[in-house]
C-alpha cells in the first residue's frame, strides 16, 4: 500500500512514525509544511521538516516533542549573554542541520534535494517532501500587533496575540516540490495528519495544484481530527478557532477540508460530534486518537490503513 500524508510538526510526526512502522519500506511519502520556515541569524530553519526527520530517525526529544534528544544550548546562551537575539532556541547539535541547509541552498541546491539526501544519510525509510521548494512564509494577522511573521507570533510571543487571519506570502507563485503531485496521484490512501489546519495543513493546500489534486484523487482522503473534547492536544489550534469565531470541534476541522475529505477519524471522546461531521458529507469513524506511546501511534496508523483497505 502507498500512503501520502500531509503533515505539520509535532502532531503530524507522531502519526507519521506510526505509519512508517506499520508500512513496508518505501510505502510512505510525507508532504511537509514549509510555511513555518524562516532564517534566524542567517541560518535557514525548517521546523516541520526537521521534526519529521528527527522523529523518523529516532533522534527526537520525546518529552519536548521537538528538537534532538540530549540537546544542549550553549551557543544560544552565549549569544544571549552578548546581547544577541536568543528568543528562538537553536540547539548546539541542531545547528549542524541548519548550517548544512544554508550551505546547500547557497550553493543552489533545492530544499527537496537536500531533504532527500539527509533522510537517506539517516536511513529514514519514508520519503519526506517539502510542500514547495519556493519560500512561502506564513504571516499571522493579529489584533494587537498587526501582521507578524509566524515564528515571531508562535515562539517569541508564545502564540498569545489574538489572531484575525493568515497570509502565505508568495503562495500564488509557488509550485509543488518535485514528487508531490506524483505521490498524491499514486497513493492508495491520502492522510491529513492531526496537525493545525490553519498553520500546518492549509499552507500545503494553498500551493497551486495540491488542493485540486486532492479533489481529483481516486484514493480515499482520510483526516484525523486534531481537536479532542474541544481542545488541541498541543499548540494553539483551539485558541485560533475561537479567535476566528468558530467553536473548536471535529466538524469545524472537517468544514475546512470538506471539498476533498472522505473520512474523518474522530476521537472516542467526541462521539457526539459525529452527526455534525456527517452533515458535511464526510464519513466518520471513532478511534483513540491521542498518541502518547509508540503503540498508540501504530494503532492509529493501522486504523487509517484498515479504513483505506475497506
Amino acid at each position: 500500500m502507498k500512503v501520502a500524508a500531509l503533515s505539520g510538526g509535532v502532531g503530524g510526526a507522531k502519526l507519521a512514525l506510526g505509519l512508517d512502522r506499520a508500512l513496508p519500506s518505501g510505502g510512505l511519502t510525507l508532504i511537509a509544511n514549509t510555511g513555518d520556515d524562516f532564517r534566524f541569524h542567517g541560518l535557514p530553519v525548517s521546523p516541520d521538516i526537521d521534526t519529521l526527520i528527527y522523529t523518523l530517525a529516532g533522534l527526537n526529544d520525546e518529552a519536548r516533542g521537538w528538537g534532538l534528544a540530549g540537546e544542549t544550548w550553549g551557543f544560544m546562551g552565549a549569544l544571549g549573554t552578548l546581547g544577541g537575539e536568543a528568543w528562538f532556541n537553536l540547539g548546539d547539535r541542531d545547528l549542524a542541520m541548519h548550517v548544512l541547509r544554508r550551505q546547500a541552498l547557497d550553493a543552489g541546491r533545492s530544499l527537496s534535494a537536500l531533504t532527500e539526501s539527509i533522510r537517506t544519510q539517516l536511513n529514514i525509510r519514508a520519503r519526506i517532501l517539502p510542500m514547495s521548494d519556493m519560500p512561502t512564509p506564513t504571516v499571522v494577522d493579529t489584533v494587537e500587533h498587526g501582521p507578524i511573521p509566524f515564528q515571531r507570533y508562535f515562539v517569541e510571543r508564545q502564540a498569545a496575540p489574538t489572531v484575525t487571519g493568515f497570509v502565505f506570502e508568495g503562495i500564488a507563485e509557488a509550485a509543488p516540490a518535485p514528487g508531490v503531485l506524483d505521490a498524491l496521484a499514486a497513493a492508495d490512501v491520502i492522510v491529513v495528519c492531526p496537525s493545525n489546519p490553519f498553520i500546518s495543513i492549509e499552507p500545503i493546500l494553498e500551493v497551486p495544484g495540491i488542493r485540486q489534486a486532492l479533489r481529483q484523487a481516486s484514493a480515499p482522503v482520510i483526516a484525523i481530527s486534531p481537536i479532542v473534547a474541544g481542545e488541541a492536544i498541543k499548540g494553539p489550534t483551539a485558541k485560533m478557532f475561537r479567535e476566528l469565531g468558530f467553536t473548536p470541534s471535529p466538524a469545524a476541522v472537517a468544514e475546512r477540508y470538506r471539498d476533498f475529505l472522505d473520512i474523518m477519524i474522530v476521537d472516542e471522546q467526541d462521539a457526539a460530534a459525529e452527526p455534525a461531521v456527517q452533515a458535511l458529507g464526510v464519513e466518520t469513524r471513532l478511534a483513540q486518537t491521542v498518541m502518547r506511546t509508540l503503540d498508540d501511534k501504530i494503532r492509529l496508523a493501522r486504523t487509517v490503513l484498515d479504513l483505506a483497505a475497506v
